[in-house]
């Protein structure tokens, strides 16, 4: 086989083979002969210029607005096309120029990577796209990213990410012979992917050690108002991530919700039953979603990816990201302060027992 030919065509007929066949092809010689050799241009959508302020995502060269679109919310919900379609298309109208999805928001069916793909279909070129492995293996790595792009409705992604790395057996895991690093690699070399980067929320320590075992294009971390007060990613985290100049995204920035005055506590009993539970909540948080998101993009941050449930809810975020200015260290530190008394509800995903799997 000439690999001076690869068309797009050919990558395609690749991405639809299924079962133990496609488990047969994911090699390096396999898939090097099944796609381009050039990427496309950078994204871009016209509008985000004049919609909210940019940053650099790291040292990629992408200019990202300071608002983004997380894959969870309404965009994790069982088959809820009607609603999640509709914002995302709002989202790029209103100059939202990164979206957020991984490949295991909305359980095995991956209903978000299916509203992002429906979409991308007919806008690929409006927004930077990341997904992400939460396989620790080079091979299930390499099956989650072929199914990613026949969802994404796509044949490459702009970043591939190593989802909820948060304890050293994570790393050790990934970057062992036939760790997902290899896959990472591989289809960075393969231009299937433009850029990589790994993500947690859990605990800094082993983020730490991803980051200094790899020269990752980007990091997405926890980071909002409650953050300093347990395992703090902010002081821990942090000024290693700016010193290697990565795109850093933040999240759990509202904490779904838990930090806003506006949230009511679900009962007990469901509270129970949901991941949330992990940290009970017996009382709505502190601060507005404006006080929340200020906080967040005060710190050098490229941008804050935040799920939504409606369209009322996106507007909210792009008036605050366009009306953003900094806040003080006086106003940063009374939030922080503030957002003490529900500092374990809003931080309820590094109380998760994750000796269970």
């Amino acid at each position: 086989m000439k690999k001076n030919l690869p068309t797009t065509p050919d990558r395609r007929t690749f991405l639809k083979t299924g079962g133990v066949a496609a488990a047969a092809l994911l090699t390096k010689g396999a898939i090097a002969a099944q796609t381009p050799h050039t990427l496309p241009p950078l994204p871009v959508n016209e509008r985000t210029r004049t919609a909210m302020p940019t940053r650099n995502l790291g040292k990629t060269g992408y200019k990202v607005g300071i608002f983004s679109l997380g894959g969870q919310a309404a965009l994790e919900k069982h088959d809820n096309f009607d609603v999640a379609v509709p914002i995302i298309e709002r989202s790029l109208d209103l100059g939202v120029n990164y979206i957020d999805t991984s490949s295991i928001y909305g359980g095995p069916e991956r209903w978000s990577e299916q509203y992002v793909g429906r979409v991308m279909k007919t806008r690929r070129n409006e927004a930077f796209l990341a997904t992400k492995t939460k396989e620790r293996t080079r091979d299930g790595s390499l099956r989650m990213i072929e199914k990613s792009l026949q969802l994404l409705n796509t044949d490459h992604v702009d970043l591939w990410q190593l989802h909820d790395v948060g304890l050293p057996e994570d790393v050790d895991a990934i970057f062992a012979k036939g760790g997902a690093m290899e896959a990472l690699l591989e289809m960075q070399d393969q231009k299937v992917v433009r850029y990589l980067g790994v993500t947690g929320h859990y605990r800094p320590e082993a983020l730490i050690d991803a980051v200094n075992r790899h020269n990752f294009d980007a990091i997405l971390m926890a980071m909002n108002a409650a953050d300093t007060h347990i395992h703090s990613f902010t002081d821990k985290l942090l000024p290693l991530v700016v010193e290697k100049q990565m795109g850093i995204i933040g999240m759990k920035v509202p904490s779904r919700g838990r930090l806003l005055a506006s949230w009511t506590p679900p009962s007990l009993d469901a509270q129970r039953h949901s991941w949330e539970g992990s940290a009970i909540a017996h009382r709505p948080g502190v601060m507005t979603m404006k006080d929340a998101m200020n906080f967040t993009l005060s710190h050098p941050v490229s941008t804050v990816i935040i799920g939504c449930d409606n369209i009322a809810q996106l507007e909210e975020n792009v008036k605050i990201a366009q009306n953003f200015t900094p806040l003080s260290n006086s106003q940063m530190a009374a939030l922080n302060e503030l957002a003490a008394p529900v500092a374990e509800q809003s931080l309820f995903f590094r109380f998760t027992d994750r000796s269970k799997g």
